[in-house]
């Protein structure tokens, strides 16, 4: 484990893993205090434990602990929204093995990058569900592949039905988080994802208690926005760059710009939360250790907003160097610090691929 200089001794009291320091914001003495009780949100499900976006990830993370439960969205060829990372499947289930389907493979431009795959806007809904989730990343996560071929795509309403069933089981609500995926690119092709989302929400009636919309795109919330859901909305923030449909639309903004007081004001004209990298939050160095927090979360909660950063998980590759152990790269490190860092600084979310140890930490247990 990496030396700890003396800058970062705050940090690394309030990542001690302990029930107090979980609790005690390091930004108490210039903000209001803020919630206790950070929500833990289960990124595409439980994705450190199950394939993706399946049912058996989502059940699980509710199963362990998450208070929401996250669909990534995006549009088949008859027009509804199902379920996946990406548009692009090839990682993330068996198309590749179908050879009904071998003539669907194509390149495409997506959000300005060339991508070469089968694409769900080229499949109807009934095609779809003839494939079967496979774990993404099979290298980091070899255990999860047991699960490849067991599971089909979902469609979004069959993500509110089971999280309406995991509600009445828990006896706790469980909301869905979902996201609006390459929006601006989906609208190109006449396959807006904004009015069937909104339509799905009216229809299902869902409440600000069980479901928040995000996306990174500003100009697909305000479409949200206008359709009047009745749902809070969360604009997630990227670390380089701006948001695509700004950039395509010649608008110099920049994620980094949006991110200051100024462009937090301007958030919080038409959204609710902000879900920044956690990066964003506490930096990491070029050496992968911890750095001095950034005023973002302050700035944020100044501003009206919740923060909910993303993404954490286990595995030592995506941890600072403070809280690895061992030397592979995909052994778990000492997540549980890194939880009660973050917990200790006030965010009012988590959003983990291991919802199961978030609420652990959460309980200081």
């Amino acid at each position: 484990m990496t030396p700890y200089p003396r800058r970062r001794s705050v940090l690394l009291a309030a990542a001690a893993g302990t029930a107090a320091a979980a609790s005690t914001p390091a930004t108490a003495a210039t903000e209001p205090t803020r919630p206790r009780t950070p929500l833990v949100v289960g990124h595409r499900g439980a994705a450190g434990w199950r394939p993706e976006h399946t049912a058996a990830a989502y059940t699980y993370g509710v199963q362990t602990g998450a208070d929401w439960i996250e669909p990534d969205l995006v549009p088949t060829k008859d027009h509804v929204l199902v379920v996946r990372h990406e548009n692009e499947i090839s990682q993330t289930t068996d198309v590749a093995s179908h050879p009904e389907f071998t003539g669907r493979r194509t390149t495409k431009t997506v959000d300005g990058r060339s991508v070469t795959g089968w694409f769900t806007e080229d499949f109807t809904l009934a095609e779809l569900k003839t494939l079967r989730a496979v774990e993404r990343l099979p290298l980091v996560r070899n255990r999860n592949t047991v699960f490849d071929g067991r599971y089909d795509v979902l469609t979004f309403q069959e993500v509110v039905d089971l999280a309406r069933r995991l509600s009445r089981t828990h006896g706790r609500t469980i909301a869905v988080f979902p996201e609006t995926k390459h929006p601006t690119y989906f609208r190109s092709i006449g396959l807006e994802l904004e009015p069937k989302l909104a339509d799905l929400i009216r229809r299902n009636r869902l409440g600000p208690r069980e479901c928040v919309v995000q996306s990174f795109e500003p100009t697909s919330l305000k479409r949200i926005a206008a359709a009047k859901p009745g749902v809070p909305l969360w604009q997630a923030l990227g670390t380089t760059g701006g948001p695509f449909d700004l950039v395509s639309s010649g608008d110099p903004t920049t994620y980094k710009d949006m991110m200051t007081p100024t462009g937090l004001a301007q958030i919080a004209a038409y959204a609710d939360w902000i879900g920044p990298d956690k990066t964003s939050i506490v930096p990491v160095g070029t050496d992968g250790a911890l750095g001095t927090p950034t005023s973002l979360l302050a700035d944020a909660h100044a501003a009206g907003l919740k923060v909910g950063p993303y993404t954490f998980r286990s595995e030592n590759q995506f941890l600072p160097t403070d809280f690895r152990r061992g030397t592979g790269v995909n052994d778990f490190g000492n997540a549980f610090a890194e939880y009660a860092l973050y917990y200790g600084l006030g965010v009012d979310a988590v959003v983990t691929d291991f919802p199961d140890l978030a609420a652990i930490a959460r309980r200081g247990s």
